[in-house]
């Protein structure tokens, strides 16, 4: 008896590896693909939004709209892999090449692919609170997310420093989550 073998009509996944290299050539300064066991989820991070931050409750890609701690915590049990970017700067170019690269992933069959860019969301001249209009563009960032760009950068290789004068120039960070 013969069978049929169906073919798929999907590709298959790209390599890992071959994201990170998408990353750069999108723009990412550095690009390291990293365990999402490594990144720091922390409680205290909100609080500097909620007590530094002038966009605290403004936005709706910041807290309190954004995830708990608990909730990004839970959320990261069902990713193991991540790509961490050292980003040029926190523009809405910047943002743009997230919802891109994020775009470009989903699109080669890791469709759970989920970015973080650097700073807030500046879209919208004033949000619009009741409901986002950019909903395939807006992202929280890892800050916003509870997530200790410090400690996760520091663990994974990068080298970021408090800075201690406005005259030194700010590293960002930027995370796609991959499963």
């Amino acid at each position: 008896m013969q069978t049929k073998t169906k073919t798929s009509k999907t590709s298959p996944k790209q390599s890992l590896g071959d994201l990170v290299s998408l990353a750069l050539s999108m723009g990412a300064l550095q690009a390291k693909l990293i365990d999402t066991k490594s990144i720091a989820v922390r409680d205290w991070v909100r609080l500097k939004c909620q007590f530094g931050c002038g966009k605290y409750g403004k936005l709706l890609t910041c807290p309190p709209y954004s995830p708990s701690p608990e909730r990004m915590r839970q959320t990261l049990t069902g990713y193991s892999n991540a790509i961490l970017m050292n980003l040029p700067d926190q523009s809405m170019a910047t943002h743009d090449m997230i919802a891109k690269l994020e775009r470009s992933i989903f699109l080669k069959g890791y469709y759970r692919a989920f970015g973080l860019p650097a700073g807030p969301c500046e879209r919208c001249e004033k949000c619009n609170m009741e409901k986002c209009i950019n909903p395939r563009l807006a992202r929280p960032t890892m800050e916003a997310c509870c997530i200790d760009v410090y400690e996760t950068a520091r663990k994974n290789g990068f080298s970021i420093e408090v800075l201690k004068t406005e005259d030194e120039k700010p590293t960002y960070f930027g995370l796609m989550l991959i499963e």
